[in-house]
């Protein structure tokens, strides 16, 4: 989707008899699908460009993501829909607490040391079961490396700025690098 689309679910396969559709979930928690009424689901698949559909249900099965729309009705008509984004507008991404973020914004910001000087900029970021979140930083150099995002090492992120002041330890570029 274009940046002004935030992706929810990847829809995976059908389940069941009803147009019921697996999905991928990318967002905090299924309660978030019961909240909205419409969603755009594309740009994959056979829908093309994004076509709005109504979330009839959403439930989690054995664990997974499962998520009804209003006309899709069987099998067959679930099963076209593997691969396809489900996603809503910017605006309507749900409010964060104050010491949040959403990890998409922390894409692009620039990684500063203390004293204001460079340390890279975030394209992206990893996540490990039981883990810190990483960024993956590239340096002013080129060359990639790894910092955790935790409260100790990022001291202060503002997305609004695209700046996130950070104390690397000795030797984490070295370390972590991907």
């Amino acid at each position: 989707m274009t940046p002004d689309w935030v992706v929810l679910a990847r829809l995976e396969r059908s389940r069941g008899r009803h147009g019921e559709v697996y999905a991928a979930l990318l967002t905090s928690g299924v309660e978030r699908f019961k909240d909205l009424k419409v969603v755009l689901v594309g740009p994959g698949g056979p829908l093309g460009g994004g076509t709005p559909v109504e979330v009839e249900n959403a439930w989690l099965h054995q664990g997974r993501l499962v998520l009804k729309f209003r006309g899709i009705d069987s099998i067959s008509e679930a099963e076209k829909l593997r691969g396809v984004e489900v996603c809503v507008p910017m605006a309507e991404r749900a409010p964060l607490a104050e010491d949040e973020v959403y990890l998409t914004d922390l894409v692009g910001c620039a990684l500063v040391d203390p004293r204001g000087n460079s340390l890279g900029t975030v394209e992206g970021w990893q996540e490990t079961p039981g883990a810190a979140l990483l960024l993956e930083v590239r340096a002013p150099e080129g060359d990639s490396y790894l910092v955790p995002f935790t409260k100790a090492i990022c001291r202060h992120a503002d997305t609004v700025a695209r700046r996130i002041e950070a104390e690397l330890p000795e030797g984490l570029r070295e370390l972590n690098r991907p």
